[in-house]
């Protein structure tokens, strides 16, 4: 199941529909940057914002880079819950691996529990260019809703939080411009 926890209070971090929709009891929020991984539509969604048949994309964790996002401090009493909650959330096709990583905050660097591509699962897209990326976002929808509202909520985020994406922007502009 999922990873063995520290003990005491935990970090959570988010950089796609957690910012926005976390779903799980917290007691802080604090912008963290993530160094190594980068965010990145590089998962086929099959579940959540496609089906097998028409699939969309999510986000993923993908090697390279760093990503800004949210760290969420969850009390100790619920870590064990949100901890499994997260599992099954994230891992609905085993396409990322939960892992413990250091994520910078304001108030120093904490551990974080988050979720990062699994390269070797057959839903991993690795690099895709941009029409066939606007292609997936624009077919995409699954028992979450669309692709596009998806990235639309997380650019969104991103924005009231002062962070610039500028490849989810572009992406996010690309469709609006080819579906209208």
């Amino acid at each position: 199941m999922s990873l063995e926890r520290p003990a005491g209070d935990i970090w959570v971090f988010g950089y796609g529909s957690l910012m926005w929709r976390p779903n799980f009891p917290h007691a802080e929020t604090q912008p963290a940057r993530l160094h190594g991984y980068h965010r990145a539509l590089c998962i086929y969604s099959t579940s959540y914002r496609g089906t097998y048949e028409v699939p969309g994309l999510v986000f993923g964790l993908d090697r390279g880079g760093s990503c800004h996002g949210l760290a969420f401090r969850v009390a100790d009493r619920d870590a064990d819950e949100v901890m499994g909650y997260l599992y099954e959330r994230e891992m609905i096709n085993h396409v990322y691996r939960p892992k413990w990583l250091s994520a910078t905050t304001s108030a120093g660097p904490v551990n974080a529990y988050t979720f990062v591509a699994d390269t070797s699962n057959e839903q991993y897209t690795g690099k895709l260019d941009e029409a066939e990326t606007v292609k997936l976002v624009l077919q995409g929808c699954g028992i979450s809703g669309t692709c596009i509202e998806y990235l639309q909520n997380t650019l969104a985020h991103l924005e009231e939080l002062g962070i610039h994406d500028r490849t989810l922007a572009r992406i996010v502009g690309l469709a609006r411009q080819v579906d209208s």
